[in-house]
């Protein structure tokens, strides 16, 4: 072997042994990040097909059953709901990475039975998966109907009041198609039938005030609400698939049932509270008597001044928020969480508020109802997304949009009630607290209170 033909076989030696070398550490390099794109902890107790479906039987509150399962596995842990898996999260730090640093990926919502059969095929924006539509109807009902207190549409609720309260019961079953779609062919406990019957009778509710909208508008241009806004803004025929009635109606029954259940919620929870801690009832009732007085009602504008009163609903929407669970939402891409958890996409979402609102380390005497709390260590914490250790209203771009009208009514109602009346309680025994199963966190049994008027006659006519 010449000199020449060294070199040659020395060269390929050395090109082979770099490439080898260079493959080696690209290989252990992914093998590195592959480790550190650890899964989240899964939950034991899953079974096959099902998962963990059978720890939320209908006597199990999904709030309390995820708090245990925190308490196990920490803060950040996964599910599997037949074939989905679900990230849970139950501190307010991942909740804060969650809807910040993460917030666009997990925008979107997964279409369930209840949002197509009684949701318009999902043209409510509040449960439409992310996109135009739901951009600019979001942006339609912030700027143009929230924004302008268009919320004075109905009259006729003894009429529909028995179909809005199914409605919303419906929306918080379980259906088994939406865990396990291969079986969507079983309505399982007939949930499916009743969902179609009730959206079916909203329809008809719905689309007579949508025909008498358009009649009164033939005679007078004039807005008078919300849904005139609408008909106003919404010309054309067909906007994403939808026709600007279908559009119109599933707004307006989003809006509908969204204010008023989580207002009637909140407000029941209150006064319950209230009940159970007399004290904190007549501390409330003195405020309202030292900046109103008797002699006249209590008006939006007074609200500012009633420092108690809004702590007593922060109070209640700690203890007791309307939808305790934050949850139809889903992951569009892969992210990774900065405790290195990979979530890939597709994963659904549940934030557990409950738990995280009684963190006690994060809020002192967590399971008591201590208004104070928000006149001094949480004096700046907000409900409005913006404070991670208190999330009623969600946050992001997917919290709910009329948190700030809510908040107003329950105020307003909350403080005329307790102007205008003593309230007490039919029996000496402490008001029941029991929470009901559902999406919304309704009360159990019905609140029974004894009013006794406090104020002038004069100033209880309308």
């Amino acid at each position: 072997m010449d000199t020449s033909e060294l070199k040659i076989l020395v060269s390929t030696i050395l090109s082979l042994f770099i490439s080898a070398s260079i493959l080696y550490f690209l290989k252990k390099k992914h093998t590195t990040n592959k480790k550190k794109q650890c899964s989240a902890p899964q939950a034991r107790g899953a079974w096959p097909i099902i998962g963990h479906l059978h720890l939320f039987g209908s006597h199990q509150l999904t709030h309390r059953t995820l708090g245990a399962m925190a308490e196990e596995h920490g803060p950040i842990f996964t599910i599997k709901l037949g074939s989905y898996k679900v990230l849970v999260l139950s501190s307010c730090e991942m909740v804060k990475e969650c809807f910040t640093i993460h917030d666009k990926a997990f925008s979107t919502r997964p279409c369930v039975a209840a949002s197509k059969l009684m949701g318009y095929d999902c043209a409510m924006f509040g449960f439409t998966p992310y996109g135009p539509y739901w951009r600019e109807i979001r942006k339609l009902t912030t700027l143009q109907l929230l924004s302008n207190h268009r919320l004075e549409l109905l009259k006729k609720t003894r009429e529909t009041e028995k179909a809005m309260r199914e409605c919303v019961r419906l929306f918080g079953v379980f259906v088994l198609s939406d865990a396990i779609p291969s079986l969507g062919w079983l309505d399982f406990n007939g949930h499916e039938k009743a969902m179609k019957k009730t959206a079916s009778e909203m329809d008809t509710l719905v689309k007579g005030w949508l025909d008498e909208h358009k009649r009164k508008r033939a005679s007078n241009k004039e807005e008078q609400d919300f849904m005139d806004v609408m008909l106003n803004t919404l010309q054309n025929a067909h906007i994403f698939g939808y026709s600007a009635d279908t559009i119109i109606k599933a707004t307006c029954l989003n809006l509908i049932l969204a204010g008023s259940d989580a207002t009637m919620v909140t407000l029941t929870w209150a006064l319950s509270l209230l009940l159970n801690n007399k004290t904190e009832l007549k501390r409330v009732q003195e405020e309202i008597n030292i900046h109103i007085g008797n002699e006249r009602k209590v008006e939006e504008s007074d609200i500012s001044k009633l420092e108690y009163l809004q702590a007593v609903v922060k109070e209640t929407l700690r203890l007791y928020p309307p939808s305790p669970i934050i949850t139809f939402r889903a992951a569009m891409e892969d992210c990774t969480f900065s405790c290195g958890y990979h979530i890939p996409a597709g994963t659904h979402l549940m934030v557990n508020a409950w738990k995280i609102h009684r963190d006690g380390d994060v809020w002192e005497d967590p399971q008591d109802f201590k208004p104070q709390r928000f006149l001094t260590t949480h004096k700046h914490v907000d409900v409005r997304g913006q404070n991670f250790e208190l999330v009623p209203f969600s946050s992001g771009r997917r919290a709910c949009p009329g948190a700030s009208l809510a908040l107003r009514v329950v105020h307003l109602t909350l403080a005329r009630l307790l102007q205008s009346f003593e309230i007490d309680s039919p029996s000496d025994e402490a008001v029941d607290m029991t929470e009901s199963f559902g999406l919304t966190n309704l009360k159990a049994t019905p609140l029974q209170v004894l009013l006794t008027p406090r104020l002038h006659p004069k100033l209880y006519e309308l």
